[in-house]
Parts: structure tokens; C-alpha cells; sequence
């Protein structure tokens, strides 16, 4: 039902025998490849490390609206549950216009809501520009991101979605240190006008998303436009024409005034030929774009409700449960560490080196290193991936256990480690559903995780023990399982 990740990459070439063979793609695992990788790690750091760093943010809103906590706290919630929430619509958009024009169109929206929040009279306004528009535009943006690397990737997929989204760790140090400067320099503002030009690097990125082969991608064979013929082409041929009959019939001195009189006549024509030639042209250009869009539309909604639907695979199913617990598991723990550290009197320890520093900076050697295991040809990317969830559930059970430093800082360097399988989220999902697919689906995985991102720190919360932590991450690897 699903087309294997090792269908895409290869170009068709005719033998003597008329028998299609199979030629590798050059720039797969190599090349252009690489260029990906890094096209990926600056999208992570510009939209998920600037989301993570919205806490200083959120303290100059506070100080500026005199807003409650709760609904200030709506506006950081809302931006990243809105750009994962999005994905299965942003799959709509690169079947129609391709992953880079996706990509584009997703920074300068993102562009335009950072600088249109830099105008905000209160709390309310900035859900719209920035919770939604400037969500949006990240979704837009951060999915094909994703897709492009696994699309470019057989061999090393585990390893380069790894290396990619390592960007999300170095993003969150390094946004969070430019937003306190900007802020301490230029006010909240002028720094979220200053974070909307930066962001615009989000189009560039989107340009380096080049289609691996020609026609794919919702791209133009090869780049190039249509062959159109020229106006002036056929207006020469007719005022030849009309020069040729004149000079054959008489050489005497009317001749000079038959062709003055031909290229008069000639002029209105050449005029409303034009014409005509820029009408057609547009005519043309609507036409393919409305091709574009309805199959891309077909392709969409077939993944979701036609008889290939995603929804007939049931590992898929059940994976999207995984995204739903998984993601809550990972967040509950950074809200239970600071009331730890205050239940038993490691505040100062905290403060010298944070807890969740820790957690961070694992995290980002996790994603690497268990993506170089997940690459080696003889063990199996799922046992990766689940050895890690079970890693995970057992640091964030024994985490309410630990009653001094050195234990927490080891746990919490077990939870930032084991962590790391959530770079192999894609890869696991192309083995389930294909290369074609993975777009759409991948999609609905980060709706989960969006949907898990909202509603995860109320959950938390909700919670009156930090045993209670285990219960999420139990049902995770049930549903993974």
C-alpha cells in the first residue's frame, strides 16, 4: 500500500534491452544532501530555539500588560502548539507547491508576525500576530525542513535528522541570549522587530530546498519555464511576407511607398498580437497553477480519507498515540524539577549549574549519538527508538526518588540523553508509511505533539505526586510497543 523510502532517489534509464534499470541519485546520503542538514539545523534554531527562548519574552509582557500569568502564558503556548498543530494542513501546501515555495512562504509569514507583535496594545493582539500568524508561518517552514532531509537520506537518515535538529538545543542558548540583549538594549519592542528581520533567514533557507530530481517536489522540470514563441517571430514572418510579394510584382518607384504603407498596417497588428501572446501567458500560467493545486488537493486528501488512507495503518495509529504521551512525558519533568529542588533545599546547588542546563545540553549529544547507532547496519532503528522510551520512563520514575544533587544531575543527564530518540521520530514514520507519505503523516505526528505541547502543562499541573510522572510515559511505550 505505501511506497518504501528506497523507491525515491533513483532515476529510470533505457538499456539496449528496453529493460528499466535503477542509477543511484548523486546526491543521495552525499552532495546536496549535506545542504539540507544544514538548511534544517538553522530552521530548528530560528523557530524552535527562538520558541523555547520566549521566557524572556514573557517576563516583559507581563511587566508591559499587567495581564495574569495564566493568559500571558497562553501567548508562548499558543505559537508552539500552533506551529506543530498545523502540520496536517502544511502537508496540503507542499503537495501543491513543494516543500521550498512552502518554506518561503512560511518565513516571511513568520517575519510578518514578529514585527506586526512589535505594535501590540495588549495581550489579546499578540495571540493573533504572534500566537497565530507567526505560528503558522514556523509550521510552514519547520515541516519541510523535515521532510527534505529524510527525503535526501537512505543510508544516514538517523544521523542527519540527528545532526538537524540538534539546532533546536543550540537555537535555545543562543535566542535566549540575543532576546535578553536586544531587550536590554533596544526594549521588548525593537526586539521583536530586530527578530522578525532575522527570521527572514528562514527564506533562505527555504531556497536552499532544492527538489532531489526533476518534477518532484511540485517543482518545474529542471527550473526552467516553458518554451514560448515570441511575438516578434511571427510579425516577421508576415512583414517578410508582405515585402516579398511587393518586391516580386514591381521594382519601380512605388515600391518604397507600398512598404511604408505595409509597416503601418503592421504596427496596430504587432500591438494587439502582443497582447493577445501576455493574455495567453496568464491564461496559461492559471491553468497549470489550478492543475497544481487540485492534484496536490487529490494527493492530500486521498492520504488522509481515501482508500489509502494513513488512518488504515494501524502501527501508524498507534504511533500517533505514542506522539500524544511521549511529548507529555518529556515536558511534565521540567515542571516537577523546580519544586524538587525546593522540597529538599537544593536551591543553591540548582543555581550554580541548573538542572535542566543539564538536561538541555545531553539532550543535544542524545540526539547525535543515538542517531549514529540507529545508522549502523546491524541494529534496527526501532530498537534504538524504544530502548531509549523505556530509558526515559525508568529516569523520570526513579527522578522523584533522588534526594541530593549528584543523583538528580544523573537522572536528569539520563532523561537528556535517552531523550534524544525524538530525532528518530522521522525516520520511524518513513519505515511505517514511505517516503510519499511521510509529509502528510509526519504531519499528523506533530499535531499530536502539539496537541501534547497545550495540553501537557496543565497536566502536569493537575498532578498532586511526582510518582504520578511515570503514568504518561508508561502508556507511550504501551502504545509504541
Amino acid at each position: 500500500m505505501y511506497t518504501s523510502h528506497e523507491d525515491i532517489g533513483y532515476d529510470f534509464e533505457d538499456d539496449p534491452k528496453d529493460k528499466k534499470t535503477l542509477k543511484p541519485h548523486p546526491n543521495i546520503d552525499g552532495g546536496w544532501a549535506w545542504m539540507m542538514v544544514l538548511s534544517s539545523f538553522f530552521v530548528h534554531i530560528l523557530i524552535m530555539g527562538s520558541q523555547m527562548a520566549l521566557g524572556v519574552l514573557n517576563v516583559e509582557w507581563l511587566e508591559e500588560f499587567h495581564q495574569s500569568r495564566g493568559l500571558t502564558a497562553w501567548v508562548s503556548s499558543l505559537s508552539m502548539g500552533v506551529t506543530l498543530i498545523v502540520g496536517p494542513f502544511i502537508g496540503l501546501f507542499i503537495n501543491t507547491c513543494g516543500c521550498r515555495r512552502t518554506a518561503i512562504i512560511g518565513g516571511l509569514l513568520n517575519s510578518l508576525g514578529w514585527v506586526l507583535s512589535a505594535y501590540a496594545a495588549n495581550v489579546h493582539y499578540l495571540f493573533i500576530t504572534f500566537g497565530v500568524a507567526a505560528g503558522f508561518g514556523s509550521g510552514m517552514a519547520y515541516l519541510p525542513a523535515v521532510v527534505m532531509v529524510g527525503r535526501y537520506f537512505q543510508k544516514r537518515r538517523a544521523l542527519a535528522q540527528g545532526l538537524s535538529t540538534t539546532g533546536t538545543g543550540f537555537g535555545t542558548f543562543l535566542m535566549t541570549v540575543l532576546l535578553k540583549y536586544l531587550c536590554a538594549e533596544y526594549g521588548w519592542r525593537n526586539a521583536m522587530f530586530i527578530q522578525g528581520a532575522v527570521s527572514l533567514n528562514l527564506c533562505v533557507c527555504g531556497a536552499l530546498m532544492r527538489p532531489l530530481s526533476p518534477g518532484l517536489d511540485g517543482e518545474d522540470p529542471g527550473g526552467k519555464e516553458p518554451h514560448v514563441l515570441r511575438a516578434h517571430s511571427t510579425e516577421s514572418v508576415g512583414s517578410s511576407g508582405q515585402m516579398g510579394g511587393a518586391e516580386e510584382k514591381g521594382g519601380g518607384p512605388g515600391t518604397e511607398d507600398a512598404v511604408g504603407d505595409a509597416a503601418a498596417q503592421a504596427c496596430p497588428e504587432k500591438a494587439a498580437l502582443g497582447k493577445n501572446m501576455c493574455a495567453l501567458r496568464v491564461l496559461k500560467a492559471v491553468s497549470q497553477l489550478t492543475v497544481r493545486v487540485r492534484r496536490g488537493f487529490r494527493d492530500w486528501y486521498s492520504g488522509y480519507f481515501g482508500a489509502a488512507s494513513l488512518f488504515t495503518n494501524r502501527m501508524f495509529v498507534a504511533f500517533i498515540f505514542w506522539a500524544l504521551f511521549a511529548y507529555s512525558s518529556f515536558v511534565i519533568p521540567f515542571i516537577h524539577l523546580p519544586e524538587i529542588v525546593n522540597l529538599h533545599n537544593l536551591s543553591e546547588q540548582n543555581d550554580v549549574f541548573p538542572l535542566t542546563s543539564i538536561i538541555a545540553i545531553v539532550h543535544i549529544f542524545g540526539k547525535v549519538i543515538l542517531g549514529v547507532v540507529a545508522d549502523l547496519p546491524c541494529i534496527s532503528v526501532w530498537n534504538v527508538f524504544l530502548m531509549a522510551n523505556f530509558t526515559l520512563v525508568l529516569s523520570i520514575f526513579i527522578l522523584p526518588l533522588m534526594h541530593t544533587y549528584a543523583g538528580l544531575a544523573v537522572i536528569c543527564a539520563l532523561i537528556g540523553f535517552s531523550s534524544g530518540y525524538f530525532s528518530l521520530m522521522p525516520v520511524v514514520t518513513e519505515d511505517l508509511v514511505g517516503i510519499e507519505h511521510l509529509a502528510n503523516a509526519y504531519g499528523i505526528i506533530i499535531c499530536a505533539n502539539g496537541i501534547s505541547a497545550l495540553l501537557g502543562p496543565p497536566f502536569g499541573g493537575s498532578m498532586t505526586s511526582h510518582k504520578n510522572m511515570i503514568f504518561p510515559s508508561i502508556y507511550a511505550v504501551y502504545f509504541t510497543w
